[in-house]
C-alpha cells in the first residue's frame, strides 16, 4: 500500500466515495472522528457496510485504544463482517498490542473466522510513555503488517502548540518519533507508514514531504482526505529512472556476483545498495 485513507465511522455518505477516491486502503475510524456518543451507532453502520460493500479496496477499521471502554464493543461489532485489518491507536506498549492479538483471536474463533487472518497496524509513538517503551514492540504478533504514528496525538499531550515549524518542516519531538516508529517498524520486519498529513490545500506541499517521507524509508503514508492520494501516489511510486538505476544494480552485481562494490551510472554501489535496488523494483510492482 502506498496510501489508507480515514473516513469517519458515523458518515456512511462517505464510504463508497472513499473507496473510489483511488486510496489502496481505506479506514472506518471509530476514534477521533467520532464523538463517543455517535460511537454506538457508527459501530452499526461499519458493520452494515463491511457486510454489503464489494470492496474494491481494502476496508480497515480504527478502534479506541485497548484501555478504553469502547475497545472491546468496537471490536465485538465489526469483526463478524471481517474487516481487512484493525488499526489500533495509542498503543502503549508490546502488551497492548499483544492483548488486542489475544482479543481478535477468540473472537475470530468465535466467528468462524481463520485465527490469524484479521491484520493489525499499531498506532505506535502517539503518547509520550509510548516513546520510552518502543523496544517492547519487538518482536511483535504475526498479524501485525505495519505501524505507524501520530503527531497530534502526542502533541495534545505534550501540551505544544504546534508539531511543525512555520515552514511545515516537524519540531525535534516529532522528528524523533517519527524516526523511533521507523526504526521500530524496521526492527519488527513489518512495513512503517507514516502519519498524516493535515495540509488539503497546498498539495505540492503534501507531495514534497511525501517524498521525504519515503526517502527516510517509509512506504506508504495516511491520508485524511481524498485530495491528498495522487500526491501520496506520486511520491510512493518510483520513477522510471529510478526503476532504470535499481535494474541496472541488479544487472551488475548479477553479472559480478563475488564482486564487493562496482561502479553503475557513474556512481559506486555495494551491497547495501543492491537491497535498496530490490526495494525499489518491489515498490514497482505493487504499483
Amino acid at each position: 500500500m502506498r496510501s489508507m485513507l480515514f473516513v469517519p465511522g458515523d458518515r456512511p455518505e462517505r464510504f463508497e466515495k472513499a473507496e473510489a477516491s483511488g486510496a489502496d486502503a481505506v479506514i472506518l475510524d471509530l476514534e477521533d472522528a467520532v464523538a463517543a456518543p455517535q460511537r454506538p451507532r457508527a459501530r452499526e453502520v461499519i458493520a452494515t457496510h463491511l457486510r454489503r460493500s464489494a470492496r474494491p479496496v481494502p476496508l480497515w477499521v480504527r478502534i479506541n485504544p485497548v484501555d478504553s471502554a469502547d475497545a472491546l464493543a468496537d471490536l465485538s461489532s465489526v469483526v463478524s463482517a471481517k474487516p481487512d485489518g484493525v488499526v489500533l491507536p495509542k498503543a502503549r506498549n508490546g502488551h497492548d498490542v499483544s492483548r488486542l492479538d489475544h482479543w481478535l483471536e477468540a473472537l475470530e474463533a468465535t466467528h468462524g473466522l481463520e485465527v490469524g487472518s484479521i491484520p493489525l497496524i499499531p498506532m505506535i509513538t502517539e503518547t509520550a510513555g509510548a516513546m520510552l517503551q518502543l523496544a517492547s514492540f519487538v518482536p511483535t504478533p504475526a498479524r501485525v503488517v505495519g505501524m505507524t504514528w501520530g503527531a497530534e496525538d502526542l502533541a495534545a499531550e505534550l501540551g505544544a502548540a504546534a508539531s511543525r515549524d512555520e515552514a511545515g518542516r516537524y519540531e525535534m519531538p516529532y522528528q524523533m518519533a517519527s524516526a523511533g516508529c521507523l526504526v521500530t517498524a524496521t526492527a519488527a520486519g513489518v512495513s512503517a507508514i507514516d502519519t498524516v498529513d493535515t495540509e488539503i490545500k497546498d498539495i505540492a506541499a503534501v507531495e514534497q514531504r511525501a517524498r521525504a517521507s519515503r526517502r527516510s524509508g517509509y512506504t506508504a503514508k495516511l491520508a485524511i482526505h481524498p485530495a491528498q492520494i495522487a500526491a501520496l501516489h506520486a511520491a510512493f511510486t518510483p520513477s522510471a529512472d529510478e526503476i532504470a538505476h535499481a535494474e541496472a544494480v541488479l544487472a551488475a552485481f548479477s553479472k559480478s556476483p563475488d564482486a564487493g562494490a562496482l561502479r553503475v551510472d557513474g556512481k559506486l554501489v555495494d551491497r547495501p545498495h543492491v537491497l535498496q535496488a530490490e526495494r525499489v523494483l518491489a515498490a514497482a510492482r505493487r504499483r
